[in-house]
């Protein structure tokens, strides 16, 4: 049937197959000579019944069900199948290093004699490989770079060989059970405290971690955030989804609690007339509950949050000026 296929101008992907069947598969043709028609015509009526009984197949292994499920599982499932079987990552070794990330790379090209780093640097794609080397040190860049000049003799086996190896270095990485990092995570977390918890965090990361508490810092939005990390174009879109109530006893609050300054912001940034009924209505409230006070300012955040989300409005990092229209 092979040698049919071919003959009909078919191209077959003979190299999906596993190494066994191809082996087998060459050593059969080389053993075989002439076929008489009748035969010929017999085997595709067999094969082409066959074919049409076939109403679902499955992958058997499971190497072959890892990879039919290639993207479906989560990679901590997968990555947990696959060590339990024994079974590395299926498919072309380069294909998939292709698509790794740079900085994935980056460090097993630290550890690795620069003829082989010079190999992997040859199989990707010129952007990648320059983006790679701009990752390195400069003296390794550059032996890496030359070495590529002694690569023309190197068999596609050792090339093979050398993809199988990296791919898997990859695969024998541990791979996270949580979706964002920790510093998204702590943020994600003090974003919902109290403003007491979350001082009393930050002050207690300061003194363990001042390089791990200036990233939480920076992922952590909050009332007290408004003003150097909203836009001033953006608050009438802001105040469209807020309840003027809620409003009135959030700005209250933050009054109340020495963030005068995003009382000013927020106040500045609409009609001076709504202005000027929102400051009436602040003063005649007074005091207001600190319970009730963040939970208002909680409320004005996640607003803010959902348009951010939907890509309305994009947060100024804190270190960002704010740019004129």
């Amino acid at each position: 049937m092979v040698r049919h296929l071919i003959n009909e101008g078919a191209d077959i992907a003979l190299e999906d197959l596993p190494e066994d069947l191809q082996t087998l598969l060459t050593h059969q043709m080389a053993a075989m000579r002439l076929v008489d028609r009748e035969t010929v015509d017999q085997v595709i009526d067999e094969f082409a019944s066959e074919l049409e009984a076939v109403g679902m197949s499955f992958p058997g292994g499971m190497a072959g069900a890892l990879a039919a499920l290639d993207g479906k599982l989560s990679p901590h499932t997968a990555a947990r199948l696959r060590k339990e079987a024994g079974v590395r990552q299926s498919g072309n070794p380069w294909e998939r290093i292709q698509t790794i990330e740079v900085e994935r790379l980056a460090p097993i090209f630290q550890e690795e004699s620069v003829e082989i780093c010079a190999i992997v640097l040859s199989k990707l794609d010129v952007k990648r490989a320059a983006e790679l080397l701009g990752k390195l040190p400069g003296p390794l860049a550059r032996q890496i770079t030359y070495a590529v000049s002694q690569t023309s003799s190197v068999s596609p086996e050792a090339v093979d060989r050398i993809g199988l190896a990296i791919a898997t270095q990859l695969d024998a990485v541990p791979t996270s059970v949580f979706d964002d990092g920790p510093v998204q995570r702590v943020g994600a977390i003090l974003n919902s405290s109290t403003a007491a918890t979350r001082d009393d965090v930050l002050n207690g990361l300061e003194e363990t971690d001042k390089a791990f508490a200036s990233e939480v810092k920076k992922a952590i939005f909050t009332f007290a955030n408004v003003a150097e990390r909203v836009a001033s174009r953006d608050i009438p879109t802001v105040l469209r989804g807020v309840d003027q109530g809620q409003l009135v006893i959030a700005l209250a609050h933050a009054n109340a609690v020495g963030m005068e300054n995003v009382t000013e912001f927020i106040l500045a940034n609409m009609s001076k007339r709504l202005a000027e009924g929102l400051q009436d209505e602040i003063n005649e409230l007074g005091d207001v509950a600190v319970a009730d006070g963040e939970a208002a300012q909680g409320e004005f955040v996640a607003v803010i949050r959902e348009l951010e989300t939907s890509g309305e409005l994009i947060l100024l990092q804190p270190e960002d000026g704010e740019e004129e229209d």
